[in-house]
């Protein structure tokens, strides 16, 4: 099994701050990578940004220039430091981790429970 842990979400004004940090544990082999997600009320949910075991990254345009993701492969850890916060980013966020466990033959997709992130106007 793998487990996802966010922490760091939290209410703060347009225009603050905040950085959301995730750890994977459990029966891991590999990480191929990991990333954010976040779901509005009443929206899909939606790709934030990823970053590969590699380095790279990917983000969604909306975020551009305000976020910015990194990972510790060491401590199977990713983070999401968020600038400029906008009301619109107010959502659930969720980390995701593409991961070959031990038990398992292939790479899978595994989620945390979500951290609340809100940001008034």
């Amino acid at each position: 099994q793998v487990q996802l842990v966010e922490s760091g979400g939290g209410l703060v004004q347009a225009g603050g701050s905040l950085r959301l940090s995730c750890a994977a544990s459990g029966s891991i082999f590999s990480i191929n990578a990991m990333g954010w997600y976040r779901q509005a009320p009443g929206k899909q949910r939606e790709l934030v940004a990823t970053v590969v075991s590699g380095g790279s990254t990917n983000y969604a345009d909306s975020v551009k220039g305000r976020f910015a993701i990194s990972g510790d492969n060491a401590k199977n850890t990713v983070f999401l430091q968020m600038n400029s916060l906008k009301p619109e980013d107010t959502a659930v966020y969720y980390c995701n981790a593409y991961v070959l466990s031990y038990s398992g033959g292939r790479y899978e997709n595994y989620w945390g429970q979500g951290t609340q992130v809100t940001v008034s106007s």
